[in-house]
């Protein structure tokens, strides 16, 4: 297979999930970022853009477990996961809860003009926090990061 080909890329049955989950996990970190500049300097214009960066998190998240799954049905044709492949997939499902939640916070509070609570920075957290396992548990099993 040649890797300069770009049909290798887009038809390998598992080469999108890996491509695709750097999207979500850059766009929801920056927006936690974007979240904790704007409370601290109380400009609107970086809470908006924390805003659209959550909503980009959870429209790029779905396809990214989306891809998830399939390599799962498609490499190991739908077999019992064990091990780090589980954890994967149960972190990778709370992520994708975790985002969601986030993402819920910030539109509710921004659809009523009401300020955000100050309990969503424990929910922020935790988000990146289980985002970050699952992001390295993805690379112990990419080959990326040696056991």
């Amino acid at each position: 297979m040649n890797p300069w080909d770009p049909r290798a890329a887009i038809f390998a049955r598992h080469a999108q999930h890996v491509v695709i989950i750097h999207f979500p996990i850059a766009l929801f970190i920056a927006g936690v970022a974007l979240d904790l500049i704007a409370a601290a300097t109380r400009r609107k214009d970086l809470a908006s853009a924390a805003y659209f960066n959550f909503c980009g998190a959870l429209l790029m998240a779905l396809p990214a477990a989306l891809t998830g799954l399939l390599a799962w049905q498609w490499e190991l044709e739908g077999r019992r996961l064990k091990g780090i492949l589980l954890m994967h997939l149960v972190f990778g499902c709370a992520s994708l809860a975790l985002i969601a939640a986030v993402w819920a916070v910030h539109r509710s509070f921004r659809r009523t003009g009401d300020q955000l609570p100050s309990s969503r920075w424990f929910l922020e957290t935790l988000a990146v926090a289980i985002v970050a396992i699952t992001g390295n548990l993805g690379g112990f099993l990419s080959g990326v990061k040696h056991p």
